[in-house]
């Protein structure tokens, strides 16, 4: 009986070695058998990110619109043309016209001393958009105040009550620190995760674009939205009529991210600016595809979206960072 035992354990420590060597001889591992891999719960947390995510995979998410700037949902593949760091992506694995993705989105409301006029209008306004826009179950949001410092007010919840309470209790007055408020909230709250079906994740800030504040600089705000493919829109507070730095600030910041920036000078157009907004969030096209040459080296690449059609316009993000492995 011990003879046996010993013969039995010498064997499966030959059959172990043997599987061993095959699979470090082994030139490459079926995708089918890494899809396996990846989806085991007992795998170590690291080897399936690496596994499952495609480093050579982009999706974009972009609208269309006509010379009127009404949206255009009715445009196939063959419509666009698509540049990829200067080069034509070297496949386009899939195009389609989506109207009901998820959304998430935060609500940055500017809350320092020089919106005070029209803090109340903007908050009843706000807390308005979040309860027509938000799907229970599908979609959410979370509010975060500013002035000098930043707070988040309601934490990611599907609930309109509780993210319109999270609105009203904001308190207004202080500094500005506008650039700080935008790469806090993309990096903590809305840094892109693994997901299966794309999700619209956007940003709505309401300021009237000025900074005195903030330790980051502009161009790093938009770098940190840019690598959470997070798209910025920005409602100025400015009611002047005038054309301010502030509303320079927040059309950078609204077109480097495939965004928008609504300069409502009467209180009503808030509203209207909310409402576009959530028909835009409504009308897009997300697509996938591999770039040339492309290398896992971390830096921008450029993201060129143009209709083949005369007089339609395209709006997408400018580009993107290559994740590093």
């Amino acid at each position: 009986m011990k003879y046996m035992r010993v013969t039995f354990f010498l064997a499966v420590a030959v059959l172990a070695a043997a599987s061993l060597m095959a699979q470090s001889q082994s030139p490459y591992v079926p995708t089918a058998a890494l899809s396996a891999f990846a989806s085991s719960p007992d795998t170590d947390s690291d080897t399936v990110l690496t596994i499952r995510k495609r480093v050579d995979e982009v999706n974009v998410l972009f609208i269309a619109t006509d010379k009127h700037g009404k949206f255009v949902r009715n445009l196939n593949q063959t419509d666009f043309s698509i540049l990829d760091d200067r080069q034509p992506p070297q496949s386009i694995d899939a195009f389609r016209r989506e109207t009901d993705l998820p959304l998430q989105l935060g609500l940055l409301i500017d809350t320092s001393g020089s919106v005070r006029q029209r803090f109340a209008f903007e908050q009843e306004a706000a807390a308005g958009f979040m309860e027509k826009t938000l799907r229970p179950g599908f979609d959410k949001a979370f509010v975060m105040g500013f002035s000098k410092n930043s707070q988040v007010a309601q934490e990611f919840t599907d609930d309109a009550k509780l993210l319109q309470a999270g609105v009203q209790r904001l308190r207004a007055g202080g500094g500005t620190a506008l650039y700080d408020a935008i790469y806090k909230a993309c990096k903590e709250k809305l840094a892109k995760g693994e997901s299966e079906r794309p999700v619209r994740r956007a940003l709505i800030v309401i300021s009237d674009g000025e900074d005195n504040q903030s330790e980051v600089s502009r161009t790093q705000a938009i770098e940190m939205a840019e690598r959470a493919e997070v798209i910025i829109y920005a409602i100025s507070t400015d009611d002047s009529g005038l054309v301010l730095r502030g509303d320079k600030a927040l059309e950078q910041l609204a077109d480097a991210t495939g965004g928008r920036a609504f300069f409502p000078y009467k209180m009503k157009d808030v509203k209207a600016s909310f409402s576009a907004i959530e028909d835009e969030l409504r009308s897009q096209y997300v697509v996938s595809y591999r770039p040339a040459n492309f290398d896992a080296d971390g830096r921008f690449r450029s993201i060129e979206i143009t209709a083949n059609k005369k007089d339609l316009q395209v709006r997408a993000r400018r580009g993107y960072f290559a994740p590093r492995q």
